[in-house]
């Protein structure tokens, strides 16, 4: 019988399928009233360590329990007790038939829900949720207007609606602006103050670890290190805060650089007074805008300041772009290129392009399929080409996933692997939509790196996106801050 001071007790737990086991036989417990952060590096095993205590991989050998007590639900069952929000969770449910361009046209079609209609019925409990989380203005908004730090927050209140006894949040701040990373410690705070609800948080970046968390389980090569008090950990890591160093890295991408079919013009992005609306929510209103050669743009604003809308009117992903001024390397908007033109010299990446990527493909097919710029790989490379992939995978320190499958390996690897597609072709016009995203310190460094690296090339361009100012590259020449008029 378990003892009642325990949430849930794993016993020498090792799983029975070998391609989510972890090294060692897993002996962890979660006391009542314990905050957990689970910290490691990308593809560490973080977590197949928190699903294996979820009960979502079967045991071949050891035991897992749980005591989920008080709780609002009359069952014990993880089920009913147990709430996780996942990077792709964000987006709406974590279905196979996401549609890439979904997000920017739903509105086209019947039924878009708002956000009231997301939630149920706007009672006083959930008015306080949404007033806790900075949301409350969202509520006759549809939930397709909506920006990606505003959709996780909206994801957290649905979830604490269900009153769950655990509520697992993978990587929460990823996303979010800077305002809202505060709002949302407080709020998690408030509520593991309160009582009654216990959090795992999993985290790539082991300096972001809140003032709530009492404990942190560190993982390592799918291993678990060890689980520490929070100031253990702190004092373990010796708070100097301070990027990994890496090797410059200018001679290794101009060796695989590309200019053959580089645009010779002086402008290659111009937008002229573009305004873009959600039924009667503007996100851009009269907005102009244009990218020279060799510039090199931080792109930065609130949640829900219009930034992704922006450069989805840019590679066309959004069909409002069709009815606005935008001239492309040379070529007016909606003059009969098609969209295999517009995209040619474009090298994009984006939180929703990695959520709408759900391809069962190995690692090295996914590189190659920007060769293409097509979801899936299509059509045959050559050898010189797949060459080409798999030095910038090199690069990204990511060649040794090659022929992994794309699905089976963790997220921030992912992001590594979507990086390396955006910059095989060797665009003019590199578009980095929260690039960094989901990434542990070590990978940052690097991909920072390798983003200065190309910036520097003769001719090419490049927009980054983020709401950390430390992920920006030294390169920058010029800086846009939006924001959206409501």
């Amino acid at each position: 019988m378990l003892c009642s001071n325990f949430l849930l007790s794993l016993s020498a737990g090792v799983a029975r399928a070998e391609e989510v086991r972890l090294v060692h036989p897993l002996n962890i417990t979660i006391l009542k009233g314990e905050n957990v952060a689970v910290v490691g590096r990308n593809g560490a095993g973080k977590s197949l360590l928190v699903d294996t205590l979820l009960g979502r991989y079967p045991l071949r050998e050891g035991s897992v329990e749980y005591d989920f007590s008080p709780s609002p639900s009359p069952s014990n069952a993880v089920y009913e007790n147990v709430q996780c929000i996942t990077f792709r969770d964000v987006y709406g449910s974590a279905e196979a038939n996401y549609c890439y361009q979904l997000r920017w046209n739903a509105h086209e079609q019947e039924g878009v829900p708002t956000v009231a209609e997301v939630l149920g019925a706007v009672d006083d409990e959930c008015g306080k949720l949404l007033s806790l989380f900075g949301i409350e203005g969202l509520v006759d908004e549809l939930v397709v207007a909506l920006s990606s730090g505003e959709l996780r927050k909206l994801q957290i209140v649905k979830a604490l609606l269900r009153r769950p006894r655990l509520l697992v949040l993978d990587n929460p701040y990823i996303g979010l602006d800077a305002p809202s990373r505060t709002l949302l410690d407080e709020a998690l705070g408030r509520l593991a103050a309160s009582g009654g609800l216990q959090m795992i948080l999993v985290l790539a970046d082991p300096a972001r670890v809140p003032s709530f968390i009492q404990s942190v389980v560190m993982v390592d090569e799918r291993r678990v290190v060890g689980k520490f008090s929070r100031e253990e950990f702190l004092l373990s890591m010796g708070g100097s805060g301070a990027p990994p160093a890496v090797d410059n890295l200018d001679g290794s991408v101009l060796s695989i650089a590309s200019f053959e079919d580089d645009y010779s013009g002086e402008e290659l992005l111009s937008m002229n007074n573009v305004t873009v609306r959600y039924g009667p929510r503007s996100i851009l209103r009269y907005f102009s805008w244009c990218v020279k050669r060799g510039e090199v743009w931080a792109l930065s604003g609130k949640n829900g300041s219009g930034k992704s809308t922006l450069l989805s009117l840019v590679c066309a992903d959004n069909l409002q772009s069709y009815a606005c001024d935008i001239t492309l390397f040379g070529r007016r908007r909606g003059t009969g290129e098609s969209i295999w033109d517009i995209k040619k010299r474009i090298g994009y990446v984006s939180p929703e392009m990695h959520r709408a990527y759900l391809r069962n493909l190995p690692v090295i097919e996914i590189v190659a399929s920007g060769l293409h710029d097509t979801i899936g790989l299509y059509r045959r490379s050559s050898r010189e080409q797949m060459e080409r992939c798999l030095r910038w995978m090199e690069l990204f320190g990511i060649a040794h996933l090659c022929d992994r499958s794309f699905l089976k390996i963790s997220s921030g690897e992912q992001r590594l692997v979507l990086l390396a597609r955006a910059f095989v072709k060797c665009p003019q016009l590199l578009i980095l939509d929260e690039p960094m995203h989901g990434l542990d310190p070590e990978n940052r460094a690097r991909a920072k790196a390798v983003i200065e690296a190309f910036s520097r090339l003769d001719g090419k361009s490049v927009v980054v996106v983020s709401h950390f100012e430390e992920d920006f590259p030294s390169t920058l020449t010029h800086r846009l801050a939006l924001c959206a008029p409501r």
